[in-house]
């Protein structure tokens, strides 16, 4: 699809990451990138636009797409694997027991997200080491912003959201998030007309997690004001910047 056929959702998307990339420098010439690929939408999405992002930058960079298959469908993570191959992107997927370890008896002490996602990350790490990537970039949105600032407050009583931007390790790995300033109403507008194979998730906790109930009460509480919704949204947007500006630079 050309630029000028695209719809206002993907210009959307496409513009407001690269702005949110050089207001904070997430990336230089020669940076390479692993982006988590779940094959969900918001992941997808995030995938084509670095690629598109990629094809106008004055400078070079690489990506590659890492997919983790967290145990449920051992079949799930091949069409993201065709996906990225049909882009021209390098990928890495692998079949995971997380998810199901998560879930099963074994784990007394932890909820299954917290779990999931704590080995999901390490593993994710590991590859980013083994593939000498220097950044990981996660497709996590507004409604992330808003729900994870939620859950901090009230569970660890902490002033606490997503930060666009984070080093690790001494430095050795930025793992980034061009995708946070956007709603998730306006990434799944976008993938609809990108006709990206996006796949309902086979999570058993998908639509129960912690993280979907806080959203969920979120949006009762601002009810059919949107004017609330934007007030919350933009306050964490420039909490999360400033705190990204003061500690990065």
């Amino acid at each position: 699809m050309s630029r000028n056929k695209l719809t206002y959702a993907q210009k959307n998307c496409i513009a407001s990451a690269g702005k949110l990339m050089q207001q904070l420098s997430m990336i230089q010439p020669g940076s390479r990138i692993g982006v988590a690929v779940s094959g969900g939408v918001d992941s997808l999405t995030l995938l084509e636009v670095l690629l598109h992002r990629q094809r106008i930058l004055p400078f070079r960079i690489e990506l590659m797409a890492l997919s983790l298959n967290p145990g449920f469908d051992p079949e799930a993570h091949k069409h993201v694997a065709r996906f990225a191959i049909e882009k021209g992107v390098a990928v890495h997927t692998e079949l995971t027991d997380h998810g199901l370890e998560a879930h099963s008896d074994r784990n007394r002490k932890n909820s299954a997200c917290f779990l999931c996602s704590k080995r999901r990350r390490t593993r994710l790490f590991e590859l980013c080491r083994d593939y000498d990537l220097t950044h990981l970039a996660f497709g996590h949105n507004a409604d992330d912003l808003v729900s994870t600032f939620f859950m901090n407050l009230f569970q660890g009583g902490r002033v606490e959201t997503l930060s666009p931007i984070e080093s690790f390790f001494d430095g050795r790995l930025m793992v980034i998030r061009p995708l946070l300033w956007l709603e998730k109403c306006i990434i799944k507008r976008a993938a609809r007309k990108w006709a990206l194979p996006v796949e309902e998730n086979p999570c058993p906790s998908a639509a129960t997690s912690n993280r979907t109930r806080t959203f969920e009460w979120f949006c009762k509480e601002c009810g059919n004001d949107a004017r609330k919704k934007n007030n919350v949204l933009n306050a964490l947007r420039r909490s999360a910047l400033d705190h990204t500006i003061d500690l990065h630079y």
